[in-house]
């Protein structure tokens, strides 16, 4: 496992480099448009390079708290929901993990989950309420397991700083495009000039990375994305050593929808399942995830153990294509048994039941009082009701 993360990181370093050189050319054209001289391309290279800076230490040191702000997540302690508590933990001691991470719940029907942090001990998990009210406990076993897996193999800052690179990407190319419209870029190239053909094909070579660099990079971003739920979708199965257990919730999430409110392009590739999209059947390159089915299919062709080299057959068999693990991690004998679970469907009333829960679990995550009166009738009282004295709207007594 230390070899496949080191792995890991030595790839994400090489890729992540790869994203900032296409910064780089990027703002070394930008900087001979601006000042007609190849020596100021290195001084578009330094803006390009401190913008960069700015951006992944704020979103380093506050990216994750910055994300969960914005995903409108609850951090909840374990007294809100005993279950999720437990099986965050279970999933953090069988990996390893120095810290389990916070756990915060996001008030929205989808059914997705993600991970956030700079490092295990800085990490962060946070889930919908429509997939808490949905999966029974292996389902949600193997989603935690999945997330931990992101954790574990460092994807977390990884796709945190990719995210950055392509932000930096397209915020360099919209003030060049921006201030080429509005600036009248135009004239700097006029028959008064000369019409100088050199500086011409310069800014064409410009506008065009200004218009492809974004493009190039989210094409990165998302295919680097891909092969990373392909490897937690294995970590979860080791973990687990119950591949049906995720097979089922992603099964579920692909007949529900996955979309969150809140998601957006810069946010969406670190969620399980797209939630930008309500279903996500279809691959393309512009996909921050693969196909649900395929991955479903890969999981439950896994009928002889949850290693990684297990995983790693059951990928070939299904896709008829190479192995999608680092080769160090099928070096490593890791001979993991499967065991038996109970992913058992749940009937409907059960259903309705775990949503009648839930909702009183995102008002206790707010802060709600829970006051039950003498004829049986629960009563959910806001934090900000000076009102202490209620009266019950079915026998009319005074509650306190």
């Amino acid at each position: 496992m230390w070899e496949l993360i080191r792995v890991n990181k030595r790839n994400s370093i090489f890729l992540l480099s790869g994203m900032i050189m296409l910064l780089g050319v990027l703002g070394y054209l930008i900087g001979m448009y601006f000042f007609r001289d190849p020596r100021a391309g290195y001084f578009g290279i330094g803006i390009a390079f401190i913008i960069w800076v700015v951006m992944m230490l704020t979103s380093y040191y506050g990216g994750s708290t910055v994300l969960l702000a914005s995903s409108k997540a609850q951090k909840i302690t374990k007294s809100v929901h005993p279950q999720l508590f437990n099986v965050v933990e279970e999933m953090t001691i069988a990996a390893g993990l120095p810290k389990m991470p916070d756990i915060y719940i996001i008030n929205d029907p989808g059914m997705n989950a993600f991970a956030t942090g700079r490092d295990p001990e800085h990490a962060a998990v946070a889930v919908t309420a429509g997939l808490l009210g949905r999966l029974n406990r292996d389902e949600l076993q193997g989603v935690m397991a999945h997330e931990i897996s992101h954790i574990l193999h460092r994807d977390i800052l990884f796709v945190t700083l990719a995210g950055v690179a392509v932000g930096a990407t397209i915020l360099i190319s919209q003030i060049f495009l921006r201030g080429m419209i509005f600036g009248g870029g135009r004239s700097r190239y006029s028959s008064g000039r000369g019409g100088n053909q050199a500086q011409i094909v310069m800014f064409i070579v410009a506008l065009l990375c200004a218009i492809l660099a974004p493009i190039f990079a989210q094409l990165l971003y998302f295919a680097l994305s891909r092969k990373r739920e392909y490897l937690a979708d294995a970590g979860a199965a080791r973990l687990t050593r119950y591949p049906e257990g995720l097979a089922s919730a992603l099964e579920k999430i692909a007949g529900a929808s996955p979309r969150v409110a809140s998601a957006n392009q810069a946010t969406a590739p670190m969620y399980i399942v797209n939630p930008l999209k309500d279903k996500m059947d279809v691959s393309a390159w512009t996909s921050t995830h693969p196909p649900l089915k395929e991955r479903v299919q890969v999981l439950r062709n896994m009928m002889h153990g949850a290693s990684f080299q297990d995983y790693a057959k059951s990928y070939a068999d299904i896709t008829h294509d190479k192995n999608i693990l680092p080769a160090s991690a099928l070096k490593e004998p890791d001979a993991v048994p499967l065991r038996s679970g109970a992913a058992e469907k749940p009937e409907p009333r059960q259903t309705r039941k775990q949503m009648r829960e839930l909702g009183d679990i995102m008002h206790r995550a707010n802060d709600f009082t829970f006051l039950t009166c003498a004829c049986g009738l629960k009563m959910k009282v806001p934090p900000n009701l000076k009102n202490r004295k209620l009266t019950c709207p079915r026998c009319h007594n005074q509650v306190n």
